[in-house]
């Protein structure tokens, strides 16, 4: 039996017209916001023609990113990829260490969610961009867990405050979930994806990063899975994964709220 998620991703060839930047999220090809950059930067082409930024187009016209022609996979594929520290989350051609190169699995794919390079763990890849922006709202709470190794023991107000919130990058991180699991190692839960947002906030309370492990997405852990390792989601956790994402939306936190969208939280709680 197939998960809601499997036959969104099945029916969407039934579409009469789609916008672009949907199309090729879907397509797996990048995500939406990363489609826009590539429609902008004139490297997306319809029926022969340079693609404009918010146009739709219908079953049958050919679309093609930087002279490749786009054909949307009929199954939809949902990996769990132990990411090596070393590898970069990027589709750049010209970066040697990408993960798509890296992993060059057969069927095209994306990450959902970034690793930066000094960072290792889970990374889901898929060729479904509608988990993929789904997940990476920061206004749908999805929950992010993470293993950390810090340069120094760690204090009791250290935690607290990776805890209560740190002023990064012009703003103060949400309230989040930590735990002590040695005297310098702890694990936290994150909600939102700040650039290198662990990391910043230990530099801000005067730590500094040693290791950096992702261990959970959502419903969805690392396990035993080796560095360089990947394998499919299981029945189950697409079905966990439907469920979760079924009150999520692709809108930014600032369009919900203006237009008045309850937000929901679909984890349930995480067991640490």
């Amino acid at each position: 039996m197939n998960s809601q998620i499997e036959r969104q991703f099945q029916e969407r060839s039934m579409r009469e017209s789609f916008r672009l930047n949907k199309y090729l999220s879907e397509s797996g090809v990048c995500s939406r916001r990363e489609a826009d950059r590539l429609i902008e930067e004139g490297r997306v082409m319809v029926d022969g023609e340079a693609a404009v930024m918010g146009m739709k187009i219908s079953s049958g016209q050919e679309v093609m990113v930087d002279g490749k022609v786009i054909t949307p996979e009929e199954k939809m594929i949902v990996l769990a990829v132990n990411k090596p520290r070393g590898i970069v989350c990027t589709e750049e051609k010209r970066e040697p260490d990408n993960i798509i190169r890296y992993l060059n699995y057969p069927t095209r794919i994306t990450y959902a969610g970034r690793l930066d390079k000094d960072s290792e763990g889970l990374l889901l890849m898929t060729n479904n961009g509608d988990i993929i922006n789904k997940m990476m709202r920061a206004g749908n709470y999805h929950e992010k867990e993470y293993l950390v190794t810090v340069n120094k023991p760690m204090t009791d107000t250290f935690l607290e405050k990776m805890a209560g919130g740190v002023p990064i990058l012009d703003t103060v991180t949400r309230p989040c979930q930590i735990k002590k699991e040695g005297k310098r190692t702890f694990r936290i839960i994150l909600t939102q994806g700040l650039n290198r947002q662990i990391r910043r906030m230990c530099e801000a309370l005067g730590y500094q990063v040693i290791t950096l492990k992702r261990v959970r997405i959502m419903g969805v852990r690392l396990g035993d899975l080796k560095p360089g390792q990947y394998r499919k989601l299981t029945e189950q956790e697409l079905e966990e994964l439907s469920s979760m994402l079924e009150y999520s939306t692709n809108q930014p936190v600032k369009v919900r709220r203006s237009t008045g969208r309850r937000e929901r939280k679909g984890n349930r709680r995480p067991r640490t």
